[in-house]
């Protein structure tokens, strides 16, 4: 299993542990706002979110969320990374500003919807980041633009996901009832006063399950390797994705690879936030300068 649920920034705790320290008088007010959003008419969705917008800046950093996570957990990165550095976070359908939208249960076509929102954004150089679930995505979206013959990302970052050749280890569970998913949800930390309450349980299920569908169902097929470096990352402690699972990223990197570890499990991305986004900004600095520059 390579997912969660969705947390509000990054270095807060996964959403579901939040609420879990509520009360059900608190959780059914919850549950009433997310009703009255679905019930309100939306306007177009808006894929990509800027936060904030730079339009100076000199390179974009797409980013994207693990199973069930929005783009809201990357919120805060913008304080963290370069100035030159403009935070681009990808919100899917069916989670936080689009609850009310179904989630993609196969890959290729939200690629291909991905594909259209961000060919208009390639004006400058630009990075991927994504963690799980997020990795996948950045990934094979790196490959449709190459296919289009689009700019290729100067960087992609890589977090938490063993290489995509390699066979998934972990037993498919999107097709099992609720009940099973509860327990794996119970087993990963979410509380049980979140898990006992059936209505806040409709709301968010679907949409992890679509997630968990989305990269079950996923076939690899073999491509050429990415010519821009590569940087992959891992928590120390994540039972999921090995060492192992990360080095089998060089395969798909013609020059620079690299892996590096971070304390934490699989959701280092909030418990080690501080070095990882460290890491990242050294990352993005080395294209920055201007002999870096070739657009």
């Amino acid at each position: 299993m390579t997912s969660t649920l969705p947390v509000t920034s990054a270095g807060q705790q996964p959403v579901m542990d939040r609420v879990g320290a509520l009360t059900q008088s608190q959780q059914t007010a919850l549950l009433e706002r997310l009703r009255r959003r679905r019930a309100t008419a939306v306007p177009p969705p808006q894929w990509v979110l800027p936060s904030p917008a730079r339009p100076s800046a000199k390179l974009r950093l797409f980013c994207f969320s693990y199973a069930g996570g929005g783009a809201s957990m990357f919120r805060s990165w913008t304080r963290s990374l370069p100035a030159e550095v403009e935070v681009c976070a990808i919100q899917l359908p069916g989670r936080e500003t689009r609850m009310s939208e179904p989630a993609h249960r196969r890959l290729g076509p939200l690629v291909d919807a991905l594909a259209e929102q961000v060919l208009p954004l390639l004006d400058r150089p630009y990075a991927f980041f994504g963690h799980s679930m997020g990795a996948l995505v950045a990934f094979e979206l790196a490959r449709e633009l190459r296919r289009v013959a689009a700019a290729g990302p100067e960087r992609l970052l890589l977090a938490a996901y063993r290489a995509p050749h390699l066979p998934n280890p972990n037993i498919r569970i999107h097709h099992l009832p609720d009940e099973v998913l509860k327990i794996v949800l119970q087993n990963e930390g979410t509380a049980q006063s979140v898990l006992q309450n059936e209505e806040l349980m409709k709301v968010v299920l679907p949409t992890l399950r679509a997630d968990f569908e989305l990269c079950d169902t996923h076939e690899h097929v073999t491509d050429a390797p990415f010519e821009c470096p590569v940087s992959i990352f891992g928590g120390v402690d994540d039972i999921r994705v090995r060492p192992a699972d990360l080095e089998g990223w060089r395969c798909q990197a013609a020059g620079e690879f690299s892996v590096e570890m971070f304390p934490g499990a699989h959701f280092f991305l909030h418990s080690a936030h501080v070095p990882l986004l460290a890491a990242v900004d050294r990352r993005l600095r080395t294209h920055l300068t201007p002999s870096s520059r070739g657009r």
